[in-house]
């Protein structure tokens, strides 16, 4: 994190030079790239392109806004207060970074000001050094409700930016700083120091990481049952009575409802491998009870959709309807695959006392760590609709059943060589093997009215064509026999 927030630093550094001839060369090759080409990693590119273009046209939106507020009799008084009151600057910066959710930008601003005379070379430093903590507290914010171990990383980062910048803002106030020594201009100063700040503090801080994250540790406990904790965390049902009448506002709530089973399904599938290891009962216990709240919620989502149909909807909506309801019943079974295969198989393993083959184990967590990424995969397919992702996660599902052939053909060499390890577990890893495919399939699912819709399946596979456009996907046509939807 230290290291990222040199990065930052180092963006700031580069969007502040005057790239306006770069401008209409990022839109033009940006909405080439996205527009006419239809591999993924082209369209992103093209994204990436577009979205510093309208970055750059801002900033100078920016330096042309602020010129009247120097004329403005309000702002010299402004300006001098905070000049004067660096504390209170600070705490400026600390409160726009928090308000703006980026630092970057909160910086590039304060650079504008100061360019433009706004704001004096005192006020802007005090400012940078605020929006460097303001920074640090926004992402402690943004990680509030996670789990234990994703808030220990911004908390210990915080604690480096807010004291770092403390210290600075002490050192900047009581010692005569040489400022022109750092850049030819105000603004050029400004951005000039926020980045020797984050060098400094990477140089300053590193050695003390072990200790800091120690100490962070300690100040965030370990709760009595994580799982439960996690659990706890997430909203209650997102199902609202209320909007019934009207179907759109009905089905958006079904949707978030849905998110919520499919995370607690993730919470499910996550610490299998893990219990493999090293988990007793107690904690596969924790885990299964979590398939009667799936089991609950995927009732009472069918049963509201149900209300819903009972009422005057479209065909789209109709059809959306019948889309969450067959998704959350792949949801349901999905629960099932892990509360009775998976963690009958973990107990079974524990009981017997058996092993895994290290090459057998690996083939395991790869398979796992794949399914993971595609149930994150699938979330966001099923917030945003979005026809690359739907596409992606079929190609993943095509590419987890000829994984598990591999992995299929590899265990059969292991018995023909007498591996005992791979002997004695070999009903266990077959069928976990088939559960995670299985389970993969399911999640998949989410995909399928997305692409059917774009008219990319052909019948039960996926096209080889997109809409003329060439290939669907590297590697991937018609002839590959990509992606069966539901076997």
């Amino acid at each position: 994190m230290l290291g990222a927030d040199v990065g930052t630093a180092l963006v700031v550094q580069f969007l502040s030079f005057d790239f306006v001839w770069l401008i209409p060369l990022l839109l033009a090759a940006g909405g080439w790239l996205f527009l006419k080409f239809e591999a993924r990693g082209a369209k992103q590119l093209g994204r990436i392109l577009l979205g510093v273009a309208l970055i750059l046209v801002s900033l100078r939106m920016i330096g042309e806004a602020t010129v009247p507020l120097k004329q403005n009799p309000f702002m010299p008084l402004l300006a001098g207060y905070l000049a004067d009151d660096l504390v209170t600057a600070f705490v400026a910066g600390a409160i726009v970074t928090f308000l703006f959710h980026s630092s970057v930008a909160s910086v590039l601003m304060v650079a504008a000001f100061t360019a433009q005379g706004v704001l004096a070379i005192e006020a802007s430093v005090a400012i940078i050094l605020g929006a460097n903590a303001g920074g640090g507290l926004l992402a402690v914010w943004l990680t509030r409700a996670s789990g234990r171990e994703a808030r220990l990383l911004p908390i210990g980062n915080c604690l480096f930016r807010v004291l770092g910048a403390l210290i600075a803002l002490a050192l900047f106030w009581s010692v005569d700083i040489p400022l022109h020594e750092v850049g030819a201009t105000p603004a050029r100063q400004t951005i000039n120091v926020h980045l020797l700040f984050n060098l400094a503090l990477l140089i300053v801080c590193l050695p003390f990481v072990g200790l800091v994250a120690r100490l962070v540790e300690t100040l965030v406990p370990v709760p009595d049952d994580p799982i439960a904790d996690e659990v706890r965390l997430r909203p209650t049902s997102a199902l609202d009575r209320s909007v019934i009448g009207s179907p759109e506002l009905a089905l958006a709530s079904a949707t978030r409802e849905l998110l919520r089973m499919s995370e607690i399904v993730e919470v499910m599938i996550r610490p299998v491998m893990e219990f493999y290891e090293t988990g007793n009962k107690e904690e596969v216990e924790q885990i299964r009870k979590l398939d009667d709240e799936v089991n609950e919620v995927h009732t009472n989502i069918k049963l509201y959709v149900a209300e819903v149909n009972r009422g005057e909807l479209s065909a789209d909506e109709a059809e959306r309807g019948m889309e969450l309801t067959t998704f959350t019943i792949n949801l349901e079974r999905a629960s099932n695959i892990v509360s009775k295969n998976l963690l009958g198989l973990v107990i079974k393993k524990h009981k017997k006392k058996l092993q895994f083959s290290d090459e057998g184990w690996a083939e395991l967590t790869n398979l796992h760590d794949r399914v993971m990424a595609n149930m994150q995969l699938a979330l966001n397919v099923l917030v945003s609709g979005d026809v690359d992702s739907a596409r992606q996660l079929i190609a993943e599902k095509d590419r987890m059943r000829t994984l598990e052939r591999e992995s299929h053909d590899q265990h059969l060499v292991r018995l023909r060589a007498g591996t005992e390890a791979s002997i004695e577990s070999s009903d266990i890893h077959l069928e976990t093997v088939r559960a995670l495919k299985e389970f993969n399939s399911l999640i998949a699912s989410v995909a399928v009215p997305i692409l059917s819709k774009s008219g990319l399946l052909r019948d039960t596979r996926l096209g080889g064509k997109r809409l003329g456009h060439g290939p669907l996907h590297p590697g991937i046509d018609g002839s590959t026999g990509a992606a069966n939807i539901l076997s």
